[in-house]
């Protein structure tokens, strides 16, 4: 068998052939992986639970079938972020309302993940409910970026982002409603995909069709994010927004060597300032698919009603979802979650009303923009990761922010308009941070997006650069 150290820093996709042909073992991979834990989570805080003898229980009982019989990650262990539930896992949401939780029964999508060979061995830290893009509450503490410990990992899925970084998973599960897959992925070098609505079925709560936040992939590299996203694919009557799965994997669809013929690069979209070192940065990255032979055009769809539109629908959500605690445990919740519901309580029809007409108006622009566009490209975050001590991006390029989640605009406008969307790593500042590009494609266009995204990741040579052990502040 490799060593420990071969092991972490191995693609999933070569993990999965070992498992398949025998070389290792589930229980190898978990030894490995709580080997790993022990060496450097200590630094960042990237899996404050873990339950390693659930998953051993769990990789004994599917090594019980043949090998190449146990699903399309064979036995390969996966991190679950804390806002979704695992049976008998201390499932706190990053809330001391529910620091002691324990649910009896899985989501679905944790379901479907381990029917497909995945083993659930620890819990992602989560800010509280997942609000705010900065990764820390009051029952675990900050997680850390290993490029800088004195910097955010971002958020939501920031914990997530961390373990993969770091080489404490191989996949890691995340969600996203205003950029929680993709500003963790740009803020520690790694991608992560927000899927088109349906494409991962989950368990619904609170709403059925409540679609702003999404289910989702992390991985280190293309071919991984592929793999992970057919094993979370899949229609489930539960669901009832959910997709069937398509003719062809998406692992196939990145690696087909597509190629787009005419790509729109944006800095802004047109609503956001960004950080000119960030800036020019993705703009270097976006022109390089000229080396592919596609035309690199400076252009967006018009999202102008994007800050509006996201403050109300953001709002109703809490609203829906998380009244009943503010009228309980209001003393529990930290200020951005309290202000988020307080703006949904105050909401009228008629601004819900506005608000969806907006984001239809915009998903008709960009659909129409997408006939002339193979994808868009924009940076995945406006900053590079800052001091983990700030709660939140209050100012860009000289201009302040209303609220603690304006400054996420240039991924929630994408949210809006039902676009799948990844970042990926594409370069680093001159401190030595990393910089995602953003890339999007039209509804349900996941495999075209995987497509190119291989293709530019092959052309930048950014492969390979995690996992890293955590880096101390210069």
């Amino acid at each position: 068998m490799a060593s420990n150290q071969e092991l972490v820093r191995a693609t999933a996709c070569a993990i999965v052939d070992k498992l398949n042909s025998g070389e290792v073992s589930p229980l190898d991979l978990l030894d490995v992986l709580e080997s790993r834990i022990a060496e450097v989570d200590g630094l960042v805080n990237a899996l404050p639970t873990r339950c390693f003898d659930r998953a051993r229980s769990h990789a004994k009982t599917l090594m019980k079938q043949p090998k190449g019989e146990r699903g399309l990650l064979a036995g390969l262990p996966i991190p679950i972020k804390d806002l979704t539930s695992v049976a008998g896992v201390l499932t706190t949401q990053g809330s001391p309302i529910y620091r002691n939780h324990i649910p009896d029964r899985s989501d679905l999508l944790v379901e479907h993940l381990e029917s497909n060979g995945g083993v659930v061995y620890a819990k992602s830290n989560t800010p509280e409910f997942g609000a705010g893009a900065n990764t820390f509450n009051e029952v675990f503490g900050a997680t850390r970026n290993p490029w800088d410990t004195s910097r955010s990992a971002a958020g939501s899925s920031g914990g997530a982002a961390v373990a993969l970084a770091t080489g404490m998973a191989w996949l890691a599960h995340g969600s996203d409603m205003g950029g929680s897959l993709r500003n963790p992925a740009s803020f520690c070098g790694i991608v992560g995909l927000r899927p088109s609505i349906g494409r991962v079925a989950h368990t619904p709560n609170f709403k059925i069709d409540r679609n702003l936040g999404v289910q989702g992939p992390m991985a280190r590299n293309i071919e991984d994010l592929a793999l992970l996203l057919d094993a979370m694919s899949g229609e489930h009557p539960a669901d009832p927004l959910s997709l069937p799965v398509l003719p062809t994997s998406f692992l196939a669809e990145a690696r087909s060597g597509k190629r787009p013929k005419r790509i729109a690069y944006s800095p802004d979209l047109g609503i956001t300032p960004v950080d000119p070192e960030v800036a020019a940065i993705t703009r270097k990255a976006a022109l390089r698919f000229a080396e592919a032979g596609a035309i690199v055009e400076e252009a967006h769809p018009d999202l102008r009603e994007a800050h509006e539109c996201f403050h109300v629908l953001r709002a109703f959500d809490f609203a829906i979802s998380k009244a009943e605690l503010l009228r309980s445990k209001r003393d529990l919740l930290k200020p951005e979650v309290i202000w988020n519901i307080e703006e949904g309580l105050k909401l009228t029809v008629e601004q819900i009303a506005r608000a969806e007409a907006q984001r239809i108006a915009m998903t008709v622009r960009t659909l129409e923009f997408f006939k002339t566009y193979d994808l868009l490209l924009a940076p995945a975050t406006i900053v590079a990761p800052f001091p983990v001590e700030n709660r939140y991006v209050a100012e860009c390029a000289g201009q302040k922010f209303d609220n603690y989640v304006e400054w996420l605009g240039i991924v929630y406008a994408i949210t809006l308009v039902c676009c799948p969307a990844l970042s990926l790593p594409c370069g680093f500042t001159a401190s030595g941070l990393p910089v995602g590009l953003q890339m999007v494609a039209a509804p349900r266009g996941e495999a075209q997006l995987l497509a190119g995204a291989k293709l530019l990741e092959d052309i930048l040579g950014v492969r390979g650069t995690t996992p890293i052990d955590p880096r101390p502040p210069k």
